[in-house]
C-alpha cells in the first residue's frame, strides 16, 4: 500500500471500506480484477437467500398498507431488532472485504478507517437519537422543519439527501457489479440488473418492513460468518492472538512496521479532513437517520443505537483479525497468488481467500453469498431513503402541502419513485463500470457531514436558528463539499486530466463542514423578520416535545 501515490490514499481507504471494486481503481499497483471459478456452493446459498428474502417481502407486502407502514414499518420495530438492522445497513460486504484488505496490505494503519466509521455512533446517540425520534415522523427533514417553514427547508433537505443517496448508491452498484462478476462469473451488466431487480422488489412491495428484515438477516449472517472465520483462523495458532500477530509480522514484507502507524497517514490535514467526514457524516446519512422512526419511542431509539454501536464495533474488530489472519496464512501460499506473486483477484479478495483456506469451499461459498446479500440490504435502504425524500418531503409536504388524506397518493408516488431510483441505479452502475468512483464514497459522507448534520444539529439545539439559516447552511454545506471535491486530485487530476489539483485535501469536510455551520449561523442572525421571531418563540414547544416525546406516538401514522 505504501507504493500507492499519497494523493490517493484517503480516497482509496474510504472506497476500500465501502465498496470492494473501488479500491482496485484507486491504486494502480493493487492488481487487476480476476474472474474466479464459479462456486456452485456460493450460487446455491445465494439462491436460498434470495428465496427467503423474497418470502419476507411477500409477507411484508401484506402488512404494508399505509404510508407509515412503508416508511417506518409502522414504528413497531424493537430496539434490538433496529440495532441489528442499522448494523446490517451500515456494515457492507465492502467493509468486510475492504478493511481486511487494508489490514492485509498495511497492518495497523488499516484500523484507522474502521475506527473513523465507528466513532460516529456515540455522536449520533448522544446528540441526535432521542430528539430526532420525538420530533420526526419519516425523514430527518420532519425534525428540521418542526418549527421552520416546511417548503424551503424540506426542499434543501430533500436535494441534499438525494445527492448523498445517489453518490452512495453509484459506489455500491459499481462495487456490486464487480463483486458478482468476480465471484459468480456473471457478466457485469447482468450482475447490475440482478441487483437492481431484487432491490426494487424489496422496496416496492415490502417497504421498510421488508428492508428491515433483510438487513437483520444480513447482519446475522455477516457477523456469524466473520466470527467463524476468525475462530477457524485462531485455531491454527492455538487460539493465541500473540501467535497470530507474530506470524503475521514474520510473513509481511514490512515485518514489525505493520504494527505501527505511518504507512498511510502521510498528510495529517487530509487524514483529519477524512476523519471529520466519517465521524460527522454518520449523523447526516438519510438512510441511517430514517431508522430512528421505525421504533416506538425515544428509549427504543437509544437502545437501537447502543446495540448498533456494539455490533458494528465487534464486526470491525473481527474484520481486522481477518486481515492479520490473511497475512499469516495466505500471503505466501501459491494457491492464492498469481504468477507475479500478487493475491489473485486483488487484495480485496484477501478475506474470501482466507475463508477458503480455513473452511474450504463451503466457507467460501457461504461468505460469497453473504457478501452479495449485504449489497442488496444496503442498496435497498438507500433506495427507500431516496424515495422518501421525493415522495414525502417534496411531493406530500411541499407540493401537496400535506393535503393527501390517508396518504394514498403519496404511497403511489413513493412506489413510482422507488422504481425510478432502482432503474437509475442500474443504469449508472453500468455507465460507471471500470471508472474510478472512489471519491463518491467520501463525497457522500462529506455532503452528509457538511449539509445535513449542521442543519439538523442547529435546528434541535439553537433557539436562534431560522428558516433562512437552514437554507443557507444546507446549500452552502452541499455546494462547498461537492465543489471542493471536484477541485481535488480525485476529480480534477484523475478524471478531468489537469496536472495539479486546485484543492489540496483529499476530503473537503475540514472546510465544508465549518461552512455549513457558518451558513446556518449567518443566515439566522441576519433574519429579523416577524416569521423568524415566531420560529424562535416556538423553540420552547419544540424543546418540550424533543425531551418528552409528547405527541410523537401519534405522528408515526399518516
Amino acid at each position: 500500500m505504501s507504493q500507492i501515490p499519497n494523493g490517493r490514499l484517503a480516497a482509496l481507504s474510504a472506497a476500500a471500506v465501502m465498496t470492494p471494486a473501488l479500491a482496485l481503481a484507486a491504486g494502480p499497483n493493487i492488481g487487476p480484477v480476476v474472474r474466479q471459478t464459479v462456486n456452485p456452493t456460493a450460487i446455491g446459498m445465494f439462491l436460498v437467500f434470495v428465496l427467503v428474502t423474497l418470502g419476507i417481502t411477500f409477507w411484508a407486502a401484506r402488512r404494508t398498507r399505509s404510508v407509515g407502514d412503508f416508511y417506518n414499518a409502522g414504528g413497531g420495530i424493537s430496539g434490538f431488532q433496529n440495532g441489528l438492522a442499522i448494523a446490517g445497513d451500515y456494515v457492507s460486504a465492502a467493509s468486510f472485504l475492504g478493511i481486511s484488505a487494508l489490514v492485509y496490505t498495511s497492518g495497523y494503519d488499516g484500523l484507522i478507517y474502521s475506527i473513523g466509521f465507528l466513532v460516529g455512533w456515540p455522536i449520533v446517540v448522544g446528540l441526535l437519537a432521542d430528539r430526532l425520534r420525538n420530533l420526526g415522523r419519516f425523514t430527518f427533514a420532519d425534525a428540521v422543519s418542526y418549527r421552520l417553514q416546511p417548503g424551503p427547508v424540506r426542499t434543501v433537505a430533500a436535494v441534499n439527501s438525494l445527492v448523498v443517496v445517489l453518490f452512495y448508491l453509484i459506489a455500491q452498484m459499481v462495487g456490486a457489479g464487480a463483486l458478482i462478476q468476480t465471484l459468480f462469473g456473471l457478466p457485469y451488466d447482468a450482475a447490475e440488473i440482478v441487483v437492481g431487480i431484487l432491490m426494487i422488489l424489496y422496496v416496492l412491495f415490502g417497504g421498510m418492513l421488508a428492508t428491515t428484515w433483510v438487513q437483520i438477516i444480513k447482519a446475522c449472517l455477516m457477523l456469524a460468518g466473520t466470527t467463524t472465520i476468525v475462530l477457524l483462523t485462531l485455531s491454527r495458532f492455538g487460539f493465541s492472538l500473540d501467535a497470530l500477530f507474530a506470524s503475521a509480522v514474520a510473513a509481511h514484507p514490512r515485518h514489525a512496521a505493520i504494527m505501527a502507524p505511518g504507512a498511510q497517514v502521510a498528510h495529517p490535514l487530509s487524514t483529519l479532513s477524512l476523519g471529520i467526514a466519517l465521524m460527522f457524516g454518520t449523523g447526516g446519512l438519510p438512510h441511517i437517520l430514517m431508522r430512528f422512526f421505525t421504533v416506538p419511542d425515544a428509549r427504543a431509539a437509544r437502545s437501537s443505537i447502543a446495540w448498533a454501536t456494539g455490533l458494528v464495533g465487534y464486526f470491525y474488530v473481527m474484520t481486522s483479525l481477518v486481515g492479520f489472519g490473511a497475512i499469516a496464512l495466505i500471503s505466501h501460499d501459491p494457491l492464492y497468488l498469481d504468477a507475479a506473486g500478487r493475491l489473485r483477484g486483488s487484495t480485496t479478495m484477501a478475506a474470501l481467500h482466507l475463508s477458503h483456506a480455513v473452511g474450504g469451499d463451503l466457507m467460501l461459498g457461504f461468505m460469497s453469498a453473504v457478501a452479495f446479500a449485504t449489497i442488496l440490504a444496503v442498496v435497498a435502504g438507500l433506495t427507500i431513503a431516496g424515495a422518501s425524500a421525493i415522495s414525502h418531503d417534496l411531493y406530500a409536504c411541499v407540493l401537496r402541502r400535506g393535503e393527501d388524506p390517508g396518504g394514498r397518493s403519496e404511497k403511489r408516488v413513493t412506489q413510482v419513485t422507488s422504481l425510478a431510483i432502482g432503474l437509475i441505479a442500474v443504469a449508472l452502475g453500468i455507465l460507471f463500470q471500470g471508472e474510478n468512483v472512489a471519491f463518491l464514497v467520501g463525497l457522500a459522507f462529506a455532503v452528509a457531514a457538511s449539509a445535513n448534520f449542521p442543519v439538523l444539529l442547529l435546528a434541535m439545539y439553537w433557539r436562534g436558528f431560522t428558516t433562512r439559516g437552514a437554507v443557507w447552511g444546507g446549500w452552502l454545506g452541499m455546494l462547498s463539499s461537492v465543489g471542493l471535491t471536484v477541485l481535488s486530485k480525485a476529480v480534477w487530476v484523475a478524471i478531468l486530466g489537469f496536472q495539479h489539483p486546485m484543492f489540496g485535501l483529499d476530503s473537503p469536510a475540514l472546510i465544508s463542514l465549518p461552512l455549513g455551520f457558518l451558513g446556518g449561523w449567518l443566515g439566522s442572525i441576519t433574519d429579523r423578520t416577524g416569521r423568524a421571531a415566531r420560529e424562535r418563540a416556538a423553540f420552547d414547544e419544540q424543546y418540550v416535545r424533543s425531551q418528552t416525546g409528547i405527541g410523537a406516538a401519534v405522528a408515526t401514522s399518516h
